[in-house]
């Protein structure tokens, strides 16, 4: 029962209630009608031979007699007929409740369509139709509330990491400069010490970029999206920087077809770089990376396979939110901050897009995404 839809319970208790208005009904009504039948009966007489008169009893009668023939059949079929009229009578009202149930129901399934097209990048233009039903009027004007609030929260948000970010840059930076100025004028320090720089420099630099990575994210959905990308040079651009790291890991990396597309070059180059860096540091000593591209009608899809150890099924979801690791032991010797396919899922997500874990093994993994090419 709890699988069922709204409108099938309302048809089943529909015909469930008239189902048992109408056998009421009838057994009602088979009753009087039997009563009566038997009234006749035994208001007929008879006359004997002579000629004194005598209530007829068609139990004492004989088959042949014609009267006793008929008022038998009559009660039989009365009763039969009450049963096929109840039959009848609950099958249309089931199906006339099904049709009027959804009829009833159209608020809503129309409200339903309207909260599947709300989105995180259109939460503040994205609003509930109020005129509606009464009783849907509150629930309506309610969700509209909320999203209101959801976008309020969600651009604090934005605001305070932007600005936690931007403030964050110039410190890091006047460290780094320093920690480089003293490596520079001290480089016979004694091994522990410059163990200790060595460190020190490593967490500046990954804090750093996890600064700049979230900086960049908070300022998505003020980046033009109107440029004509083509996307095979861009692949080819990004193979270009980050052939040092794939060389270093005895990596091959392999491009595969073209598309073309409307967006932005910069958000896009940064989407397929962090799909394609992943790819590269977190695959096997010696073994491939491979981006393809396929152009379809409207869309284009865009693939990265890499052949690595694969991604565990209970992760695969996770992996696309902010600091999510799978590995926090590898990440943090690759200098990850876990926001690299968070920012993969906001750019894909602001151009119209989506990304997911296409198949994943212990012989590698492909992350697809879908891109619209307007």
């Amino acid at each position: 029962m709890k699988r069922l839809s709204l409108q099938w319970r309302i048809t089943l208790m529909t015909v469930l209630l008239i189902g048992a208005a109408c056998v009421s009904m009838k057994l009602l009504i088979c009753s009087s009608g039997v009563h009566y039948m038997d009234s006749i009966g035994n208001s007929i007489q008879g006359y004997t031979s002579g000629g004194e008169p005598a209530f007829f009893d068609p139990e004492a009668a004989g088959v042949t007699d014609d009267l006793t023939i008929v008022i038998h059949g009559a009660q039989e079929d009365f009763c039969m007929t009450n049963w096929y009229i109840t039959a009848a009578v609950t099958v249309l009202s089931g199906i006339l409740a099904y049709f009027v149930s959804g009829r009833a129901l159209k608020p809503l399934r129309s409200f339903a369509s309207q909260v599947e097209q709300v989105q995180l990048n259109n939460l503040a233009d994205m609003k509930i139709n109020e005129d509606v039903l009464p009783e849907f009027k509150q629930l309506s004007q309610s969700f509209n509330r909320m999203l209101e609030r959801l976008n309020n929260a969600f651009a604090a948000q934005r605001q305070f990491t932007g600005n936690a970010a931007h403030e964050l840059r110039t410190p890091l930076a006047l460290m780094q400069a320093q920690l480089e100025l003293f490596s520079a004028e001290h480089p016979d320090v004694r091994p522990e010490t410059a163990e200790f720089l060595t460190l020190l420099r490593e967490q500046t630099e990954r804090l750093t970029q996890m600064t700049k990575t979230l900086l960049e994210m908070s300022n998505l959905r003020q980046v033009a999206r109107n440029e004509h990308l083509q996307l095979a040079p861009m692949v080819e651009e990004i193979f270009t920087d980050l052939a040092p790291l794939a060389e270093k890991r005895s990596i091959t990396l392999e491009a595969e077809g073209d598309a073309a597309l409307t967006g932005s070059d910069a958000l896009i180059y940064r989407l397929l770089f962090n799909l394609t860096e992943n790819a590269v540091k977190y695959n096997r000593p010696g073994g491939s990376v491979r981006v393809s591209v396929t152009q379809e009608l409207e869309k284009l899809l865009l693939r990265v396979s890499d052949t690595g150890c694969g991604i565990p099924e209970v992760y695969q979801r996770s992996i696309f939110q902010p600091f999510f690791r799978v590995d926090k032991s590898r990440s943090r010797e690759y200098g990850g901050a876990g926001l690299g396919l968070s920012l993969v899922w906001e750019i894909a997500d602001l151009h119209g897009g989506s990304v997911w874990v296409e198949k994943s093994s212990e012989k590698g993994t492909t992350i697809a995404v879908e891109l619209p090419t307007q």
